[in-house]
């Protein structure tokens, strides 16, 4: 069985403080699965409250969960480095040019109304204190 951070046991005897709780195992299928009560720890532990309906249909959906990462576990090789990207990235910016911007009264020439080289605009806040 794949182990899953935080479950092992200090034994050292492969089980795990889930197991012992009843709760992930692997079937005799092979499926990795997670029991009702299990999930209820976990909900508890997350403080979500989750009627009995929720913990019956998330059970399921955590077990494919946990296979999932299992699986990928499993293909995960020593040799092969990790990766936070698949290809390389590369600067795709264009380099900075330094350019003339507008002066006030150019910037000031397109304004609705100015006043003493500033933007002027109604009052929106009323009395100042």
């Amino acid at each position: 069985m794949p182990e899953i951070p935080g479950s092992s046991s200090p034994r050292g005897d492969g089980s795990s403080a889930a197991e012992e709780r009843g709760g992930v195992s692997r079937s005799t299928s092979g499926r990795i699965e997670i029991s009702r009560d299990e999930v209820a720890h976990l909900a508890d532990l997350a403080r979500i409250d989750l009627s009995d309906a929720e913990l019956e249909h998330l059970a399921p959906q955590l077990s494919v969960i946990l296979e999932s990462v299992a699986s990928i576990k499993e293909a995960a090789a020593d040799e092969i480095p990790p990766t936070s990207h698949a290809l390389p990235l590369t600067n795709v910016f264009r380099d900075d040019v330094v350019t003339p911007g507008l002066t006030a009264e150019q910037a000031l020439a397109m304004a609705p109304a100015s006043e003493e080289q500033r933007f002027s605009v109604p009052r929106i806040l009323g009395e100042e204190a």
